[in-house]
């Protein structure tokens, strides 16, 4: 068999909604370069499958009719021949059929909860896939597999990729394995949080555990969050869509456990306590005379009052340089009157300046505040619209209150440049109005454009995970560790725990489901000690003098001397007539096996005890020699684990440890053979 190469090497690993896929190995390994929705849409004839959803489009000809004049008049409905209109009846019918890239409806989905539930729909993503990349023929292949998928499955997957695509090479490898990989990490617990499902595994020296596999825990994924989130905020108005988009906001937080919701303080009455200096209204307060039925006292202690004659409309008795006309107010005869307006509307400007004060105070602290402390937060969302809701006269409309505009942008002069310069300038706005007019069509073919808007979230927006999902993946995380046989194994596994899968973006996540752990498993190493809890209580620290030197404690009933029964049978093995009086060998050697056996079940209870109860829990990052997964984050570590193990399987060692099967051994053994190369 010919060596293979890096670029040759074909990388597919599917997912729930996502399927993630790669022709070559990069000298520095990448995300995926091809991402699809793992989804197929029904062609006309049944077993045949299209990767977008295909509409017909009906157009109405007109059939070519002889004008007045003589002329042929063709394609129209209604035409007007020298002041002559002719109505046309003869129409042919043209249809037309359209990809909509955008559309979900009647969409299959043939991976769920991890299991393949269509395999023709899943054959026909693959071969997508395939056709997409448009691999060389000399090309082996690496398809990541899910926990659920049972040996049947791995067969059939196996004959379908030697009949369909005649690979010369073919690799399955676990999802869980691939994680381990890409940590660089050959024991790990592995979290992964996909979209309605998390699977914890346990990996021990690059082995999969097969305890507790194949029982996904349901209701725990992404799904479940934007659910969560749907159920608190229905009544306010928000769509599923709506809870999807905000779910990925930086907004939207996993709380720790026990940490408090953030609650909305309202600000006092300040116009009150500004104009009447009412009680708690500050330093100076006293009694409201208006609460008593009196007039207002006016203006408070230290109330700021600004400028009296700022806004004001003059009324009688004041002349536009806001001096008093006294004698005007004093022959009205309501001086009394006019003088407690005027302290009115005096108290009243001053109420309304403080109180924009204060509420300015309050925004810029409430702003200040970290998103997991603020009551409110502002949430910027995309919702799809028709084009024709958004065509106003030619031109696209704005998408209401704090929309974006989907139009195309003015086009600026710019200045005077070199020749050089020039010809780069307009080949750029050629490339600009190419792009422009190629989003055009896309927009136009699809129907429907993305129009922003602003909406405010309050604290629910902190409850993304509150149904309980966390404390569900962390008793499942205490009961596989605590199912590992080696029980010198189980520290190790706790402190190699790897958090992976898109449904644990959610800001917060990893860190609540840590301190999760920590509040419900862990135990600090002052009170776990091994010599606190493995001897007995009534040991001491044994000194130079030996005065305090641990003495041994036998509980097994025993009679005669107060000799050490192991002792004594050791001693009188070979001599009986050293025994005690009264006391036989047997009855030595029942005492010695009643020893032994208690002091077993001591150490087996004590190795148990251990087991159960973490002193420390750690969760794993990914190694910093991949700069190109520092952006993306490592919830599809998955991916790089693929690539790494594709790496060493099909390039270095050429298939020396038997990690992928050839076409050679696919004849003799058939499909079957796969489960002895698989890793």
């Amino acid at each position: 068999m010919p060596p293979f190469k890096d670029e040759h090497v074909l990388i597919i690993a599917p997912g729930s909604q996502i399927t993630l896929a790669q022709l070559g190995l990069p000298e520095s390994f990448t995300p995926a370069r091809l991402r699809i929705p793992t989804r197929m849409f029904p062609a006309e004839h049944k077993g045949e499958w299209e990767p977008m959803k295909v509409r017909e489009k009906k157009l109405s000809r007109a059939a070519p009719q002889i004008g007045l004049n003589g002329h042929v008049e063709g394609d129209i409905t209604m035409g007007e021949t020298n002041g002559t209109t002719i109505n046309l009846e003869d129409h042919e019918e043209e249809i037309l059929y359209e990809e909509d890239p955008t559309s979900e409806e009647g969409a299959v989905y043939p991976l769920r909860d991890g299991r393949v539930v269509d395999w023709s729909c899943f054959f026909a993503l693959l071969t997508h896939v395939y056709n997409t990349l448009s691999p060389p023929f000399h090309t082996p292949i690496l398809v990541i597999a899910q926990p659920q998928w049972k040996p049947q499955d791995h067969e059939t997957l196996t004959q379908f990729f030697f009949e369909k695509f005649r690979t010369p090479a073919f690799c399955l490898m676990d999802s869980a394995l691939a994680i381990s990989y890409a940590y660089a990490t050959p024991t790990a617990t592995v979290v992964d949080v996909g979209y309605q499902k998390c699977e914890v595994s346990i990996v021990n020296e690059y082995v999969v555990s097969d305890l507790g596999r194949g029982t996904p825990l349901l209701n725990c994924g992404g799904e479940a969050m934007t659910q969560r989130l749907f159920e608190l905020l229905n009544g306010k108005g928000f769509t599923k869509e709506m809870c999807e988009q905000l779910k990925k906001n930086a907004i939207c937080e996993v709380l720790p456990p026990g940490a408090e919701l953030p609650v909305e303080t309202e600000l006092g009455n300040a116009a009150s306590a500004g104009s009447t200096g009412a009680t708690g209204s500050g330093d100076g307060q006293r009694g409201s005379i208006a609460a008593q039925g009196g007039a207002p006292r006016g203006p408070g202690v230290n109330t700021d009052l600004g400028d009296a004659d700022e806004g004001r409309e003059f009324k009688d008795g004041e002349d536009d340089d806001g001096v008093l006309d006294v004698a005007t107010i004093v022959a009205s005869g309501k001086t009394s009157e006019f003088l407690a307006r005027k302290e009115k509307e005096k108290a009243e400007r001053a109420a309304a300046r403080k109180k924009d004060a204060a509420d300015a105070a309050a925004a810029s602290k409430e702003r200040a505040l970290p998103n997991s402390k603020r009551a409110k937060a502002v949430f910027h969302y995309q919702e799809r619209r028709p084009l024709e809701e958004l065509n106003v006269n030619g031109k696209r409309a704005m998408g209401g209150e704090g929309g974006q505009d989907v139009g195309e942008p003015k086009r600026q002069k710019s200045p005077e440049l070199g020749a050089e310069s020039e010809i780069q300038t307009a080949e750029n706005a050629a490339a600009a109005r190419k792009e422009e007019r190629k989003e055009e069509r896309r927009r136009n073919r699809e129907g429907t454009a993305f129009v922003r808007k602003t909406v405010e979230v309050g604290p629910e927006r902190l409850q993304v995970a509150s149904g309980g999902i966390l404390d569900q993946i962390a008793d499942t995380i205490h009961r596989r560790i605590s199912s590992v046989p080696e029980v010198n194994k189980r520290s190790d596994l706790w402190d190699s725990l790897v958090i992976a899968g898109n449904g644990s973006r959610v800001k917060g996540f990893k860190e609540a489901l840590l301190a999760t752990l920590h509040a419900r498993y862990l135990i600090s190493p002052s009170s776990a000690t091994i010599f606190s809890s493995e001897l007995p209580s009534n040991f001491t620290t044994p000194v130079a003098t030996g005065a305090n030197t641990p003495q041994p404690q036998h509980h097994a009933p025993h009679h005669g001397t107060g000799v050490n029964p192991l002792l004594l049978a050791a001693t009188t093995a070979s001599n009986p007539n050293l025994a005690p009086p009264g006391q036989s060998q047997q009855q030595l050697h029942q005492q010695l096996q009643q020893q032994q056996y208690y002091q077993q079940q001591m150490q087996s209870h004590q190795h148990s005890s251990h087991a159960q109860t973490p002193t420390s829990i750690k969760v794993l990052k990914l190694p910093d020699y991949f700069p190109e997964w520092k952006d993306t984050g490592a919830e599809e570590a998955v991916f790089l684990g693929a690539q790494v193990a594709a790496k060493v399987v099909f390039v270095v060692d050429q298939g020396l440890s038997k990690g992928f099967m050839s076409r050679t051994e696919y004849n003799e053994m058939g499909p079957q053979g796969i489960h002895e190369s698989c890793l």
